[in-house]
């Protein structure tokens, strides 16, 4: 079943098309406007179109919720796209138009990267004697296959080859709230045609599914929980790239985010097969076990390099399992081991942050104190917390969780900061500081009295306001300056923080 915006009717049965004009003629008869047709504009071709509750190339007059996210401006003309929420359609409109200004929108389904097919849709030419024009009405989604859509107003005056269009914005429909609307944003990022985030994201498509999987369990809205279906069938025996089927992987860490995610499914579905691959992935990572710098797993299967993240995801993966296995005492040995030589292991430096591994000495390498390095240990100290009850690993985890967010290296002018964070939200930088507030509000809700509340939503409140744009979309830096967005390691990332938040 492809997603549905909420309060929606069900999905449109065999020839949706023709289904949902019944619908539309339905709802036009039976407010006396059958066969109306728009004054300022001709009606689009229905071949080709999208077509949900209501078909494209619909009145305006029609619209319900009207409002105007996006404008623009060309040559002293006024252009807005208009978004009727009520319809989960828009159009555009241009004012001041002299014979000859052509007016049309766009429609994306990948967040405004590409518009093939969807572009100068109801594209239409002013005539004399009007001041202003529209185009008809279009659908932002198409139900019927479950793409996320967006769209914008272009417009053209006479006599000029230049275009305008405004931004790119959609309806409020699966956004009641800004988790909600953060995470279609996310979903624009989804391909169906390869189960994964952003294309082929292999191990940031772990996180952003994670990401996903914690809103619906937030919210309750399951619009888009196909995706952890689609994403373990069309990936569970994939053998290319260094990946070994079960979501194992060459690289360890890569392993340990995926068996976290399966965890999570788990818990979303209780569909057994997700927690068996999880299982699969510790197992694998237990393998890679070593007495090089007196234990702990190695970040590759065919490298020895000992770094921090894979076995916070070590410890965290095999606590969890632990807490979701009848009397196990395997996974509650590996995750106490790996947190006892992670501890000792020297990768913790004097201010209780944890650089990104250990050296051919088996010393702190000295390398950047990466977000995730010191989040991911967070949120496994509270799973192995849950698992034995001992206060000294909430002690230990408050001690970690204090100096992160008391670090002004990390927080300058205190909105967390990835270390050398760039402007873009393409590669794995973007995905760290996800992981970071994730492994955080985890910790929080653990602890009595919720310490880290005022810290994660002064983040989140700061995120929304300074780092978002009217698609629900966010960038790099959550203090503003969106950088080159939008990516989904960027919109997880802001995500996890958004359900972090309280």
């Amino acid at each position: 079943m492809p997603p549905q915006p909420e309060n929606t009717p069900d999905p449109a049965p065999a020839s949706p098309r023709r289904a949902a004009v019944r619908r539309a003629a339905a709802a036009l008869a039976a407010a006396g406007m059958l066969a109306a047709v728009a004054a300022s504009a001709p009606a689009a071709a229905a071949d080709g179109g999208v077509c949900n509750t209501y078909c494209d190339a619909r009145d305006p007059a029609n619209a319900l919720k009207d409002r105007v996210p996006v404008t623009a401006t060309l040559h002293g003309r006024a252009m807005a796209l208009h978004v009727d929420d009520g319809s989960a359609m828009a159009f555009g409109t241009l004012d001041n138009v002299v014979p000859g200004d052509k007016i049309w929108v766009d429609r994306s389904f990948d967040g405004g990267r590409t518009w093939d097919g969807g572009s100068r849709l109801g594209d239409t030419t002013a005539p004399g004697g009007v001041g202003g024009w529209r185009t008809q009405m279009y659908n932002v989604d198409d139900w019927n296959t479950g793409r996320i859509g967006a769209l914008r107003a272009c417009a053209q005056v006479t006599g000029d080859d230049d275009i305008a269009c405004t931004g790119w914005a959609r309806s409020d429909w699966n956004g009641a709230d800004r988790r909600q609307a953060a995470a279609t944003a996310l979903m624009m990022d989804y391909d169906r045609k390869t189960g994964l985030f952003g294309g082929d994201g292999w191990w940031t498509s772990a996180n952003a599914l994670t990401a996903l999987i914690d809103t619906i369990r937030r919210t309750g809205v399951k619009s888009y929980a196909y995706a952890v279906d689609e994403t373990y069938d069309k990936n569970k025996d994939r053998t290319d790239g260094g990946r070994l089927g079960q979501f194992r992987n060459e690289y360890l860490d890569d392993t340990g985010w995926w068996g976290l995610a399966w965890v999570k499914a788990y818990d979303l579905t209780g569909d057994a097969r997700y927690l068996d691959t999880a299982r699969a992935d510790a197992d694998h990572m237990a393998g890679y076990w070593t007495d090089t710098c007196g234990g702990g797993v190695q970040w590759k299967t065919d490298t020895a390099y000992k770094n921090a993240v894979t076995n916070e995801l070590y410890i965290a993966l095999n606590a969890a399992l632990h807490n979701r296995t009848e009397g196990d005492t395997r996974y509650l040995d590996r995750a106490n081991s790996g947190w006892n030589w992670l501890r000792g292991s020297g990768m913790i430096n004097g201010k209780h942050l944890v650089n990104d591994g250990l050296n051919d000495s088996c010393k702190n390498n000295g390398q950047p104190t990466w977000t995730y390095n010191q989040g991911v240990i967070l949120g496994g100290l509270a799973e192995l917390h849950r698992a034995t009850g001992d206060d000294a690993l909430l002690r230990g985890a408050r001690e970690l969780a204090d100096a992160s967010t008391g670090s002004g290296d990390l927080n300058p002018g205190g909105i967390l900061r990835e270390p050398g964070e760039s402007h873009s939200c393409t590669g794995d930088g973007p995905s760290f500081k996800g992981a970071y507030v994730r492994g955080l509000g985890a910790l929080n809700r653990e602890l009595d009295g919720h310490p880290y509340d005022g810290y994660l939503t002064k983040q989140a409140d700061t995120a929304y306001a300074k780092d978002r744009n009217a698609l629900d979309q966010y960038g790099p830096h959550w203090n503003g300056d969106r950088g080159d967005g939008p990516g989904h390691g960027c919109q997880h990332s802001a995500l996890d923080l958004l359900n972090a938040a309280p």
